[in-house]
């Protein structure tokens, strides 16, 4: 079976044999492609319309081709729309034939999203190799362990040998580091074979700061009216918006149709301006939605700090307007100020009250649904989510974010006592909303996250200075000897320091971390999921008990009912009212007996059903 998503722009294989190369460029008076490398180049001229894209088809070029573009006989660029780039962002684009690989996966439907349980991981550090190949070799593991949607951080073409994917300029082609395309979408399909979703993380708020040229030729992919955490705005809202608007969405469409992705994690969309209606988030998930609504299930997800619940909507059979879910931070705040008494940068709108905090997560979504946030100048944030399914909010002990952005990079099983991260484990992977492990999680890992990248000389050192002063706020870091003690962005050992050891999930501690994580997974397999198909209006509530006892409930279609009792607390907690009809899970050295009440030891869990 042949998979190849036909794009406006870009270079695309046609059926006699030739190439039709497209290039949106419209402050260039002439544009050439460049066939070949720099001794032997064969130039040729595109021809220009009156909406300045250019074009050329020609027999001169093949797949395997390396091209550029010469803009105004001057400044060579590589294609914005490049499928491929061998030798990285500055380097020729590749002519790829989209239809050259051959899929096996033809029966391949996806999954509803109530049964994902999802693993991100970063292709660089995942493994030893890191490839998009090497990944294959541990999707029988990942299978074995209740995984069953794999998440990739952003793979787009970024500069230099190692990054996070944050700083991509290439949109549309995985990065080289990792492989080939044909790579990429042999991982895909090894997934599938598995019956292992696959999800890309994009990043659709801006370009990285090294290898972008699209000011020099197609300047209105930006605007000085919005502003970013990055600069001068991507124009989705003004003149010649059209064009920038169809890149971004035919970027969607490439990935989940060429690559047969089955969904994707929109990055920070918080940080996209855009005042048009329908906005650019909503006209691509419509896009997407009327495009691929009766062929499979495919499934949207943001990250979006304004906890913007209207993009969560359903209609009224319960399916996604637009998008699917959301990465859902405010669980993960208050779970971690729980286990770990942090109370720092945004930490401080939930140390007053974070069990509280975590039973409305739990319970209906959001902790912030229009309230006052302090860290943030006491602005209202987020929205209502009445009506919403738990299923629309992904709840996460840890991610990439929330370890790599801290100085040093340290994990959970770092900072808090492992009762605590027990307890918490037991809580998110059992909860209806479908939960979200960070590579290495699953086994306890020792290895840090830090962040890395590989910029230029000059953007490399700006970017590590800028790095350490990111924390002279905080108290541990207000001695510069300190900040110099953060690892460096810039060497490569931040890289290495980052690899998972997979030796270890053959030590203890992390052999039991592996089995507590498996066990918990069969058990939301077996006992949480089977209830949840028709959970769109699940009745649930909380109730606390003390100061650090939590008592949720969630009754399903079946008059079933879900219940939590959980001490996240030193002491222990007494006189607590819990089901016994079925118990699913009970921390160590948790005793139920009837009649009730019983006491809960610290750092406790139980999950309990009532039928």
């Amino acid at each position: 079976m042949k998979r190849l998503h036909n794009m406006p722009f870009g270079a695309h294989c046609c059926e006699d044999q030739s190439v039709r190369f497209r290039l949106w460029a419209p402050a260039a008076s002439k544009v050439e492609l460049c066939l070949g490398d720099v001794n032997r180049a064969v130039h040729l001229p595109l021809s220009r319309d009156d909406d300045g894209w250019f074009e050329l088809a020609t027999d001169a070029a093949k797949p395997g081709t390396q091209y550029r573009f010469r803009i105004d006989d001057n400044q060579k660029v590589p294609d914005p729309a490049s499928r491929f780039q061998p030798r990285d962002v500055h380097g020729p684009s590749e002519v790829i034939d989209a239809g050259a690989f051959d899929w096996q996966d033809q029966t391949w439907r996806g999954r509803p999203w109530e049964e994902a349980v999802i693993y991100e991981l970063h292709v660089g550090s995942f493994t030893s190799n890191g490839t998009f190949s090497s990944i294959i070799e541990r999707l029988d593991y990942l299978a074995e362990l209740g995984v069953t949607a794999l998440e990739l951080m952003p793979i787009a073409d970024f500069p230099g040998r190692r990054n996070w994917g944050y700083d991509g300029v290439l949109p549309f082609a995985p990065d080289s580091t990792y492989g080939r395309p044909e790579d990429l979408k042999l991982l895909v399909q090894s997934a599938h074979s598995r019956g292992m979703m696959i999800l890309l993380d994009v990043v659709y708020n801006h370009f990285g700061p090294e290898g972008n040229y699209l000011n020099s030729y197609a300047p209105q992919f930006f605007t000085d009216r919005h502003h970013t955490p990055w600069g001068n705005g991507i124009n989705f809202d003004g003149v010649g918006s059209r064009s920038v608007r169809d890149f971004f969405i035919h970027n969607a469409l490439y990935w989940l149709s060429e690559y047969h992705f089955d969904g994707l994690r929109l990055d920070a969309v918080h940080a996209i301006a855009d005042d048009s209606k329908p906005d650019i988030l909503t006209e691509l998930a419509d896009t997407v939605r009327n495009s691929f609504l009766s062929e499979r299930q495919v499934h949207l997800v943001v990250e979006n700090d304004n906890n913007g619940a209207h993009y969560l909507e359903r209609s009224s059979n319960c399916r996604p307007r637009t998008y699917t879910a959301q990465w859902n931070d405010d669980i993960h705040h208050a779970v971690h100020v729980l286990v770990t008494g942090e109370r720092e940068g945004y930490y401080s709108d939930y140390c007053e009250r974070p069990l509280d905090q975590l039973g409305r997560c739990l319970t209906s979504g959001f902790a912030y649904q229009g309230e006052a946030s302090g860290h943030r100048n006491g602005a209202r944030r987020g929205e209502s989510t009445q009506g919403l399914p738990l299923s629309s909010f992904v709840s996460f002990l840890q991610n990439h974010d929330q370890i790599g952005n801290r100085a040093f990079g340290e994990r959970i099983t770092k900072l808090a006592d492992a009762r605590a991260v027990r307890a918490a484990t037991a809580i998110l992977l059992l909860a209806p909303s479908p939960p979200l492990l960070f590579m290495g999680e699953e086994f306890g890992a020792d290895t840090p996250f830090l962040f890395f990248c590989d910029f230029e000389k000059d953007l490399a050192a700006a970017v590590t200075a800028g790095r350490r002063s990111e924390f002279a706020h905080f108290k541990a870091f207000s001695d510069p000897a300190k900040r110099d003690q953060i690892p460096d962005p810039s060497s490569p050992t931040t890289l290495e320091a980052s690899r998972l050891n997979w030796n270890e999930i053959e030590q203890e501690p992390h052999a039991e971390w592996l089995r507590f994580h498996r066990q918990l997974l069969k058990l939301r397999s077996e006992e949480i999921v089977p209830r949840l198909a028709a959970a769109c209006r699940t009745i649930a509530n909380y109730e606390l008990q003390g100061d650090h006892g939590l008592i949720a409930r969630w009754k399903f279609a079946d008059n079933s009912e879900l219940v939590l009792a959980a001490n996240l607390g030193l002491s222990e907690l007494s006189n607590i009212m819990t089901a016994t009809s079925h118990i699913i899970y009970a921390s160590d050295e948790t005793v139920i007996d009837s009649p009730q009440p019983v006491t809960l030891p610290s750092w406790s869990v139980v999950w309990s059903l009532e039928t």
